[in-house]
């Protein structure tokens, strides 16, 4: 696991799950729209958690699922990466960020793996996120502009059918310390 704490980080928080419109603002995005048969989405949980569970299916060349924000303007340019306070079930999921607010334009992914019931803290730099486009890599796009994020996005892409659950507290943005001025 990536660390990304430089001396006295400090975090802002993007989404707290404890606060239940953060999770009610995130659409299901799904292998639905070309024909599969994956259901997902993200809910609100007591406790302060939100809960991106579905199933997933291979069926009809299917194979992932997926929820996104609500389209916004996050200038992440002060930041080095993505804090994500996770539980999961042993899979390996994707935190996904848009730059423009096009359903199905470019988006940026990083992956990160969870051990079955167990909170985590995962760090993703931002220069842990590659360009793809419907899954598949974009040779000689720019690299992620974190002053530019539009919105995120949770994924599912491993296509190994049954059910999946992913529980989050909260997205926080680690800032990056301001350099000491003078000699």
């Amino acid at each position: 696991m990536a660390r990304l704490h430089p001396s006295a980080p400090s975090l802002d928080t993007l989404f707290d799950f404890a606060i239940p419109s953060h999770a009610l603002a995130w659409e299901p995005i799904g292998d639905r729209v070309m024909g599969g048969l994956s259901t997902g989405r993200l809910l609100p949980l007591p406790g302060g958690i939100g809960a991106f569970s579905g199933e997933l299916s291979v069926a009809q060349g299917g194979g992932f699922a997926s929820v996104r924000s609500a389209a916004g303007r996050f200038d992440l340019s002060l930041h080095s990466g993505l804090l994500l306070e996770v539980r999961g079930d042993g899979r390996v999921y994707k935190l996904s960020l848009r730059t423009d607010p096009y359903f199905d334009g470019v988006s940026y992914q990083a992956a990160f793996a969870t051990r079955a019931g167990r909170w985590e803290e995962v760090a993703l730099p931002f220069e842990s996120f590659r360009a793809t486009w419907r899954g598949g890599p974009v040779p000689g796009a720019p690299r992620l502009d974190a002053g530019q994020v539009a919105s995120f996005g949770l994924l599912l892409a491993d296509r190994q059918p049954g059910p999946f659950r992913l529980e989050i507290h909260a997205i926080r943005a680690l800032r990056i310390p301001a350099a000491p001025v003078g000699p």
